[in-house]
């Protein structure tokens, strides 16, 4: 008989098209569904709490999978971890009840979004944060979040292939603070649009410039419009 598991995985997704299985390409669903298969000596379907697009990395994703393969959970971390590379890992595992589903279980998903915010580009933060090298107003950027926050449609943070149902979205955290010259944007919401973080991202760094005032936020959400607002920033600075 067939257990249902959850495990939560760490990845650095520079190299990776994303989470989603793809033909011959190299995602992280694909690499953790062969070493499961591999494991459990039969095809394992891994279902995650979200998707992350190509570049983008995670230190908390929740997947589920269903097996009859026994193992106590730290056998699970141990034994996937020995075939994973070395950029993908499972944090923790456990034994789940029948009806847990990684994606429809979920009750929120928190993003993070770093920021290298100077002058001169980090070789060592390349892959790792977005650049600015214009000085950000952190302040200014807080008080143009403010509108995002709530139950609102956000067409003007989908990107124009996004496939869900309805374009609105509760967003329950967002909170922007500065560690030296890095600046960290943290997002939670009940579910998340294509490209959605990076597009208030992207947004919030206009008006951290000086380019927008913090009221084009409002102006650019209640126009439900993707035409009106900033272009998608780089998925390197992304965090599920």
């Amino acid at each position: 008989m067939k257990k249902n598991y959850k495990m939560t995985l760490s990845y650095d997704g520079t190299r990776y098209y994303g989470w989603e299985h793809q033909p011959d390409r190299d995602t992280i669903q694909g690499k953790l569904e062969t070493v499961l298969s591999r494991m459990c000596g039969t095809p394992v379907d891994v279902i995650g709490a979200g998707r992350t697009d190509a570049g983008v990395h995670a230190t908390h994703q929740v997947v589920s999978f269903a097996s009859e393969a026994k193992r106590a959970p730290e056998g699970w971390v141990r034994g996937v971890n020995a075939f994973l590379p070395k950029t993908v890992a499972v944090r923790w595992a456990r034994c789940v009840p029948e009806d847990f589903h990684a994606r429809f279980s979920a009750r929120s998903r928190t993003y993070e979004y770093w920021i290298s915010n100077d002058p001169v580009r980090s070789p060592l933060l390349e892959t790792t944060t977005g650049w600015v090298f214009r000085p950000l107003d952190e302040e200014k950027m807080r008080e143009g979040a403010k509108a995002l926050l709530g139950v609102h449609d956000f067409t003007s943070f989908r990107a124009a292939e996004c496939q869900a149902k309805t374009p609105v979205r509760e967003v329950t955290e967002l909170s922007i603070i500065r560690q030296g010259s890095l600046i960290g944007i943290r997002i939670s919401a009940n579910a998340f649009l294509q490209h959605m973080v990076r597009n208030i991202v992207g947004a919030l760094i206009y008006v951290g410039t000086g380019r927008e005032a913090p009221g084009w936020i409002a102006e650019v959400l209640a126009a439900r419009s993707r035409e009106v607002s900033a272009p998608t920033f780089s998925p390197c600075g992304l965090y599920l």
